[in-house]
Parts: C-alpha cells; structure tokens; sequence
C-alpha cells in the first residue's frame, strides 16, 4: 500500500525546508515512517518487520487489474512466507534511478506486469528466503543446507529448532545477496497459482483506499487548467482580470502555449473562475478537420498503392484475381477515449532545489522524467510518488497531466498545488485509441477451400505520434496485433496459402494513444467477422471452418474448441437466442469467446459469454476470470456505444451523457475457462477484449441476417434484414 504521511503544518514546512518534502521509505515523518526506517530490508523486494510483518514491494501500478497482488504472490511464494502476513508499497521511481534500476521496468501496460517482470520478482523472493536461511543458520551455527523456511518459519530438521522472519530479518539484512538463485517448480507452488483474495479488496470497499484525487497536503492549493477544444489549438489571448479578484483565487497562469490555468484555494472556486474567463483559440487549418474528412482520408488508403507489409505468404493478389469465387467486404473502427472514472490530477511541490509529484501513473519512470524537465531540475533532485489509478486502460501511460502540474506548481514555489482535469477537458483532450478501416478481399477455389486473403488496413499510427523512433523504416509494427506470421506477442493463426496483410499509414490531426486492447480490437473485429462471412457465404459452419483452417496452430483451436463445447454449439441454441464466436490471439494469450444473444424488435441483449483463455502460467486463476468478465465490460462498451467524432476541429463527446458506458443491467453472465498449459508467459488483463466485439457481431448476424460491419452498434437499426 502507499504510506501517506500524517503530519502538522510545522513539521510539513521543517521537513519542506530540509529536503523538499522527501517522502520515502527512510524519511521520517511519523512514528510509523520511524517504525519503517528502522526496519532493514532483506532485499529491494522485501521487508520484514519484527512482528512477521512481510512488506513486498511493488513496482507495477495497480489500477484494478490485480497486478498488486499476482505479483506479491510470486515474490510471497519463493519467500515461503506467511501470506496473512503480507502487504505491499509502491518504491518512487526515483528511489530505482539511485539504486541502479533494482525495481527495473516500473511501465505497466500492455498487459506485461507479470509476464515481463515474473522471473526477477521471484527471484527476489527466493534470494531473501535464502538470506533468512542463512542467518538462522549463522545463529545456530549449522548448515544452511540443513534448515528449510515454510509459512514465515524457519526450522532446522535434524533437531527441530525454529526461528521466525521476523526475528532473524535484521541479521539476514546485513548478509550478501546469493548469486545464484534457483526458482520453484511450478507443480510445487502452493501460493502462486491459487485463486487468492485480492489485497486490495477491503480499502477499495471500506473508502480507505487513497487515489490521486484523495491527496492532501497542508497549504495545498488546487488548480483548475482549460486546454484548447481545437485539436493541437493555440491560446490566442485570454483576460486574466475576469478570474483574478474572484474568491478563493490566487493566480492565473498560462500552461504551455495550449492552456490556460486558474491556481486557487479549491476546485470549485478555480473552476468558476475558469469557465468565466474568456479565452480566444487559434486551431490553424485544423478547424476544417472533421469525421468525414478523416473517413475520406482511410478511404483513399483503402485503395493505395503504398502499403508496409505485415504478413506475406504466396501471391496473395494473384490468387485473388484467378479466384473460383470472391467476397469482399469493408470494415471501419472509430475513436475511443479511455473515459477513466478518476479524471487526470497530479499534485506538485516545487522549491528551486526539489521537485516532487503525487499522482496516479501508468509509468513512474516517465512522469519522473517529464517531472525534472519541467522543474529544470536535475533527475536526482526530483520523485514521484505513485497511487493506486482510478483507471489507467493507457491512458495514464503519458505523462502531459503531470508536466502541467510541475508547470503550475513553479508558479507557486514552496506551496503544493493540486492539478484536476474537468470531465470534459478529460474527455477532448485524451490519446485517442486510433480510428481506422480495414478491406477484406478472399478468394475460394472449386471445391469451397479459402486460397487468399487480402487484408488491407488504413489507419493512423499510434508509435508515429508517440515513439516516432520505435518505427520500423517507417512501418508501425503495433498496427500488426495478433496478425503477424510468427510473433510470440500475437500471431495470425489461420493457414491460408496466399496472404497478403498490410498497412496504408494515414495519421490525422487528432491524437492517437495505448487504448485497453490497442489493435487487437479492430483487428479480430476485422479478422473473425470476415471469417464469419467467409463461413456462411460458401455454406459452411462458422466453427468448423474456423477449426479447418486452425489446424496448425493447436493453441488457437484449443480455446476455440473450449468455448463452443462449454456454450454447447454442436446443440441448438433455446428459443430466441443465437450464437456467436470469435477466436484471438494477443498479449501472449490465445483467447476465444461465444456470444448468445437476442434481438427483440431491433433491441439486442447479450445474454452469455463463454470466454477461454490461455495464458501460459495462471498465478491466480480466480483474479483471470475477474479480468476476463472486467474485459467484457470494456469491450462490449465500445462496441455498443464507443465512438468519438469531430466537427469544425472539436472533440463532439464532452462527457458521459454523450459518451455512454455500459449498465450493471446490461451485463451478460461471463463463464469463464482458464485453461493454463504451463510453458509461457501470457497476459490476462486486455487480450480477451479483442473478442467480446466480433463474437456479439456474429450473434446479431445470426439473429437478423444484417452484418455490422462498424461500431458502434447505437448507430444501427438491428431489426431483422
């Protein structure tokens, strides 16, 4: 958990003058932070108090997707620790840069929090579970080799001593890490890959869990910022004298050359000042950018003759063009924004020799970074102190909140000011998950059999916009998702002879971003809709020409057999309801889903989703089928209601009444099958929203022989074709 210090006004501006605020594992500001600091850590990843008391330190962030408590089950489990014993802290980015990176990748996205950092997490664990050995041992004056640690305790076998952590933890402190540290077996893990309770549970049911919203600091002042509505628009001239003089107000700034900011003593007076403003916005030639201008745009790269290639097998154009039979057909995905429920807020103390932020982040090391350039300061001289996120889904990857926050805080050196979005500057001012279109073109020889398939995307590049320099000579590579011939990170897994799949790049002037799920969404929407069509336009069953053309990737058929066993394909559906299916691969993961639906007088309900997923190593299965009902809530969303639109250069969706989100009462009953094999890494939170859209699309097919081929589906009169 964060520790957030409890502290008077003297002792805040005594510790302020000292060290600018340092808050840290060994700076005391309470008797508790005391408590703290005079407990010596094992290791960088665990701490143990004299009461038994096991602290795991968690690097990742926790923005409801459980990376908290898999990851201190896979340190707790090479510990061999009581885990009734077991809590957690975040280290600063800061405390990592001075320590040589020890905590290593403190980035969480992309589903990556366990998979990429499993093994030195564990690692930690295990090195401190044989430094307390060691020290036990040291104390008895035995062999190591002779005691064994389980549940906290560690007993010497040949005559049946024991010792406990907490007692031989400050002994083991002093002691030099092993060099080599073996990992546990799988097959013999007893707290990693059982379904545990979450840590988390009770703060976020009991109102005592902290988010960036909640900080207080004593003096803290609150900021309200308003950016331009243009897309990259520009402050023109504002007039400040409409806002200063108001009650409450302290200052207003200017915030790059795209903002402008009111600095107040709280939000409500900042935000009245600020909407009584007035402020002119120069938007440039953007004012002339629409939805129809961006449409007409991927359009034309629908049909270019440019394109990076991302998977290529056979002559794919050729064997188009001597096709037996052809289908076709043209797909389109929309904007989205990320519409986190905690809008973006970051809290900064700025002194001319230390810069510190309090905030929700996806990326400490980055809102680090973009912190000490900012302040002007050098990196050692600034921290950031992370929070648990009200939702992240990318979002919080980027770091702009946070530089405006250092930005305002400058204004007001010593004291510490509060930066919050409003819903609707939160709203238009997101990185939006990109808009894109995509042409489908297959040909079938005599006999029914699937020999090419032309998959042509024309959309915006998020790398292009955001990591220019992670382009491959040009060429996005994420645009690629889970259609690539061979990528561990998600491979194309159906066998067609002749394939051509590739990317006519075409960025517009609204600014694309990291979305749960990034370009797996559109793709399987793309991808196992048109197999659907494929399917049904030569008279085939949807499943069994999946299962055909999956037989060389047995991992993609297993889930998708899994799913349509457990949803009972093979029998006929009840009265009114119809199915859908959809197989995937993302994240590492292999995922598949079945849909049941009914559409009554053009009103779709989603009853049941059956939902596999294979995602190597399950460190808690229950918390997988936690994350693959929360995708479901994701996915569905967007396809339902997701869309953002522009005209005349604005962002049109400005808050929740124009941008919905799913009803508790819209939700279907998710059936989850966690179907480990054991022999890799995968990630859990975001690979199985690529399925919840294409699988509800096939259902609606199913049910009125209309064929969506865009989202979302409010836009749509689904009454039966």
């Amino acid at each position: 958990m964060n520790y957030m210090p409890t502290f008077d006004r003297r002792t805040f501006l005594v510790s302020s003058a000292a060290a600018g605020l340092s808050l840290g594992f060994h700076i005391p500001f309470s008797d508790e932070a005391q408590a703290q600091a005079a407990t010596p850590e094992v290791n960088a990843w665990v701490v143990i108090k004299p009461d038994d008391t096991v602290v795991i330190r968690i690097a990742r962030s926790e923005m409801g997707q459980g990376t908290r408590t898999g990851l201190a089950q896979l340190v707790a489990e090479e510990l061999q620790c009581d885990w009734s014993k077991v809590t957690t802290e975040y280290p600063t980015p800061g405390q990592n840069v001075a320590r040589n990176r020890v905590w290593q990748n403190f980035s969480t996205g992309g589903s990556r929090g366990i998979r990429e950092s499993n093994e030195y997490v564990r690692k930690g664990g295990a090195a401190a579970r044989m430094m307390l050995i060691a020290a036990a041992a040291n104390e008895w004056n035995v062999p190591a080799s002779e005691c064994r640690a389980e549940n906290s305790v560690i007993t010497h076998q040949p005559s049946g001593r024991t010792t406990t952590y907490g007692k031989v933890a400050e002994a083991a402190s002093k002691l030099e890490a092993p060099k080599d540290v073996p990992l546990k077996d799988v097959k013999d893990w007893t707290i990693a890959g059982k379904p545990l309770k979450r840590l988390d549970t009770a703060p976020k049911t009991n109102g005592t869990q902290i988010y960036g919203l909640d900080i207080k600091l004593p003096g803290m002042l609150v900021a309200s910022i308003k950016e331009s509505p243009l897309l990259n628009g520009k402050v023109k001239s504002f007039d400040a004298s409409k806002a200063e003089g108001k009650p409450g107000v302290r200052k207003v700034v200017q915030v790059g050359d795209n903002a402008v900011a009111v600095i107040g003593d709280t939000f409500y007076q900042t935000k009245t000042a600020l909407a009584g403003m007035p402020i002119e916005w120069d938007g440039g030639d953007n004012v002339k950018v629409s939805s129809d201008t961006i449409a007409a745009m991927l359009k034309e790269g629908l049909g270019a003759e440019q394109a990076f290639v991302g998977n290529k097998a056979g002559d794919a154009k050729a064997a188009l063009a001597s096709a037996a039979k052809r289908v076709e057909a043209v797909y389109s995905y929309p904007f989205q924004a990320h519409a986190t429920m905690e809008p973006m807020n970051a809290t900064a103390l700025y002194t001319p020799d230390r810069c510190q932020v309090w905030c929700p982040t996806q990326n400490g090391e980055a809102a680090l970074a973009v912190c000490a350039e900012a302040a002007g300061l050098p990196v050692a001289k600034c921290d950031v102190y992370k929070y648990d996120l009200g939702g992240g889904f990318g979002r919080r990857g980027m770091s702009d909140y946070v530089r405006q926050a250092v930005t305002v805080a400058k204004q007001m050196p010593g004291m510490p000011v509060k930066l919050i979005w409003s819903r609707e500057d939160d709203m238009t001012h997101d990185f939006y998950h990109p808009i894109s279109q995509c042409k489908l073109s297959a040909g079938f020889d005599t006999a029914g059999n699937l020999t090419a398939l032309h998959m042509r995307i024309s959309s915006q590049s998020i790398l292009a916009y955001v990591f220019p320099q992670n382009l491959q000579n040009g060429m996005d590579p994420a645009v690629f998702q889970g259609l690539t011939p061979n990528s561990p990170e998600g491979h194309f897994g159906y066998s067609i002879p002749n394939l051509l799949i590739d990317h006519a790049m075409r960025n517009t002037a609204v600014r694309p971003g990291f979305w749960r799920g990034v370009n797996t969404n559109q793709n399987a929407i793309y991808v196992e809709c048109f197999m659907d069509e494929l399917a049904h336009a030569t008279g085939q069953d949807p499943l069994a020409f999946r299962q055909k053309l999956l037989a060389d990737h047995p991992k993609h058929l297993a889930v998708l057999n899994a799913v349509a066993e457990r949803a009972g394909w093979d029998k006929p559906a009840p009265a009114g309801i119809y199915r859908g299916l959809a197989q995937f691969m993302g994240y590492g993961s292999y995922v598949a889903a079945v849909a049941e639906v009914s559409v009554n007088n053009g009103q779709l309900k989603v009853h049941r989703i059956v939902a596999a997923t294979n995602s190597g190593h399950a460190v808690n299965p229950a918390q997988i089928g936690r994350q693959v009902a929360g995708s479901f809530v994701y996915g569905l969303s967007a396809a339902l209601y997701g869309e953002c639109t522009v005209k005349d250069g604005r962002m049109q969706q400005e808050n929740f009444d124009t941008y919905e989100v799913m009803r508790m009462d819209e939700m279907p009953k998710v059936e989850t099958i966690v179907m480990p094999s054991n022999d890799f890494w995968g990630g859990v939170g975001e690979p199985t929203i690529s399925v919840a859209a294409p699988a509800v699309l096939n259902a609606i097919f199913a049910a009125t022989g209309k064929r969506i081929r865009e989202i979302p589906l409010k836009n749509h009169d689904l009454k039966t074709a």
